[in-house]
């Protein structure tokens, strides 16, 4: 019998979880970066980073989050740094 493991199934493109947490674990990178210099980056440019690729776009915008960043919400849709 098949089981619907998601750790073991393909998403957008074949790539497994796995390589979805680290493509986005790279982009967090560059996107932090990114806010380094600009202050400020939308949720639609990271969509777009991402290639549209609503696993790795989530992914990253946790990582973000884990990063300290204020990733907003629908009313703010930006991820800014938090001021300590």
């Amino acid at each position: 019998m098949k089981s619907c493991d998601p750790r073991n199934g393909a998403y957008k493109n074949g790539k497994t979880f796995e390589q979805c947490k680290e493509i986005a674990k790279e982009i967090s990178l560059e996107i932090g970066k990114k806010i380094s210099e600009q202050g400020v980056v939308n949720w639609t440019e990271i969509l777009t980073t991402v290639n549209h690729d609503e696993l790795v776009y989530k992914l990253t915008l946790k990582y973000l989050k884990q990063a300290g960043y204020d990733i907003g919400d629908w009313k703010n849709p930006k991820v800014t740094r938090i001021n300590v």
